[in-house]
Order: C-alpha cells, then sequence, then structure tokens
C-alpha cells in the first residue's frame, strides 16, 4: 500500500520524495530524522517522544524501519535519510542569497562544518557552538537572542538525536518567526569526513550502519545491536 503518511507509534513520518518535501518545508518548522537507535527510546523518554510529535516534518532515516514497516505494515515505504536529505538541501541553497545558523556540538566540528558549507557557496554562516543541555526542560536564553537577532532562515542543529529535537521544539515555539529547523544530527559530518565518509550509494543500499561500525565500533557497534529493538514495537 502506498502512502505519502506513514504511521509508527501515534508519529507521522513522510513518505515523499527530496523535492516535494523541499517545496513544504518553505513555510517553516522543524524537521526531524529519528534514528532506530534513538526511536527505541520513545518509551522511556517522554520529553523526546512529545518532541516527535510536534515536529512539524518527519522523515524515514531509519532503514531499519522502513524495512518492518514493510514487512508488519505492509507500506511501501522510501527511505529518505538525514545524509540524504541534508546533501540535496545544500545543493539547492547554493549561491542563495539568505542566513544559515549551525548549532555544533564542538568548535572543532563548528569550523568542519562552516568550511564545508563556504565550499559549497554558502556563506552567510551564523555558528554557534551548543552547551551540554539537560535530557529535560532544554531552553537556551542566549541562542534564542541570537536567532531573533540574526533572523536565519534555515536552523541546521547538528547535535546528537534526543537532544537535537528537543532544542528543535524550543526555538521553533520561541522564535519570533518562522525559521525552518533541520535536526539532521550528525549528517553533515558524513559529508565533512568528521565521521565515516558515507555516500549515495552505501546509503541507498541502507548499509550506513556498518560502515559507521567499521569507522568507530566502539561507539557504533552497541548503537547499532541496541537497534534490533525496534521490532518488539512491531511485535
Amino acid at each position: 500500500m502506498l502512502r505519502k503518511k506513514v504511521q509508527f507509534q501515534g508519529i507521522t513520518f513522510l513518505n515523499i520524495e527530496f523535492k516535494e518535501l523541499f517545496q513544504k518545508i518553505q513555510k517553516g518548522g522543524i524537521l526531524v530524522a529519528p534514528a532506530a537507535s534513538a526511536l527505541i527510546n520513545i518509551k522511556n523518554d517522554k520529553d523526546y517522544y512529545n518532541s516527535l510529535k510536534k515536529s512539524d516534518f518527519a522523515i524515514l532515516d531509519s532503514g531499519l524501519l522502513c524495512v518492518l514497516l514493510r514487512i508488519f505494515k505492509q507500506y511501501k515505504v522510501k527511505k529518505l535519510s538525514g545524509y540524504l536529505f541534508l546533501r540535496n538541501l545544500i545543493k539547492e541553497l547554493k549561491y542563495k542569497n539568505i542566513c544559515l545558523m549551525c548549532i555544533n556540538p564542538n568548535k572543532e566540528e563548528s569550523i568542519l562544518n562552516s568550511n564545508f558549507l563556504k565550499k559549497n557557496n554558502i556563506n552567510n554562516i551564523v555558528s554557534y557552538v551548543a552547551p551540554i543541555y539537560k535530557k529535560k526542560n532544554i531552553s537556551d536564553k542566549k541562542l534564542i537572542k541570537i536567532i531573533k537577532k540574526k533572523k536565519p532562515k534555515y536552523i541546521f542543529i547538528n547535535i546528537g538525536g534526543g537532544v537535537q529535537e528537543k532544542l528543535g521544539i524550543f526555538l521553533r515555539d520561541n522564535a519570533n518567526y518562522k525559521p525552518i529547523i533541520i535536526c539532521t544530527g550528525a549528517a553533515i559530518a558524513f559529508m565533512t569526513k568528521k565521521q565515516a565518509p558515507i555516500n549515495d550509494f552505501i546509503d541507498k543500499v541502507y548499509l550506513g550502519w556498518l560502515f559507521r561500525i567499521i569507522y568507530n565500533p566502539r561507539v557504533f557497534m552497541y548503537r547499532t545491536l541496541s537497534s534490533v529493538k525496534l521490532i518488539r514495537f512491531f511485535l
């Protein structure tokens, strides 16, 4: 069954191509791309779960979720990963006279991300190194103040899943205009080579998880194995 929207645990995911999604996000809002390793926590982290439900756009980043939806729900779904979405979005933003903000996990990645965007002819960049946020009631008055002053059209949140979505909801609800907030976490790090150098083919055949394990087994082996718990939501 082909659907443009699919439901998983009360979260509405869009099952559409990039070009259609790009048109939809122009009115502003928050886009999330939750990985399987984050989705397994929706029962234990209500704030995270609610942030996904309150998002304006959710895309099918998880290859495992796509497979499970096909097997158990007979839904014809196509993965649109955070990596693929962001790569296509950056192409769309080339040479555009817009202000773009990057919220980064540290100074090193802030520099890498800015340099990468500049190489792709996106020059009006506001960089912000995020503090370590609490798991609940995430807020950042300093960041909101900068956003209200600079008014970036796009805000890329490049920090970890489970936190970025909560921050995105806070920013959307407290900004005095409607920015386009993109919660794709480490997706930009694949392009800057800070993380495993994934390409379009690897992403298309659902093998990003394998290359992340090869690149950094100590971090991603456990995360990948724990993602299998996603099956319990279908059983």
